[in-house]
């Protein structure tokens, strides 16, 4: 099981970076075809489209939804799991949990 998840927060940290290098490409496309006949600004590469990204998220907080979403959702979904459970389970449940944010990565989130 510790395996399976592994992979899975690979792939998804693999596809977050090549989610924001598409992104980049995307905004550096837009800007050399838009921005240099309407303002008359130079094109830019790759890497200054990235750098207008983390200067845009700096400035702006963006990329995000709303926040603190995830938490309450995830708060929502665990009560409504552990109402259906008796005592015994609930403390499994629980350990399981505790475990779980001990390793390190979650430990900020649980």
């Amino acid at each position: 099981m510790k395996n399976k998840f592994r992979g899975k927060m690979l792939l998804f940290a693999l596809f977050a970076v090549a989610m924001f290098f598409a992104v980049s490409a995307v905004v550096m496309v837009l800007w050399n075809w838009l921005l240099p006949d309407i303002v008359g600004v130079k094109s830019i590469n790759f890497w200054q489209a990235i750098g207008i990204l983390v200067l845009s998220k700096i400035l702006f907080g963006g990329f995000a939804g709303k926040k603190g979403f995830g938490r309450e959702k995830f708060r929502r979904m665990k009560e409504a799991k552990m109402n259906g459970m008796s005592e015994e389970e609930k403390e499994k449940f629980k350990e399981m949990w505790k475990q779980r944010c001990d390793r390190g990565f979650f430990r900020d989130k649980c």
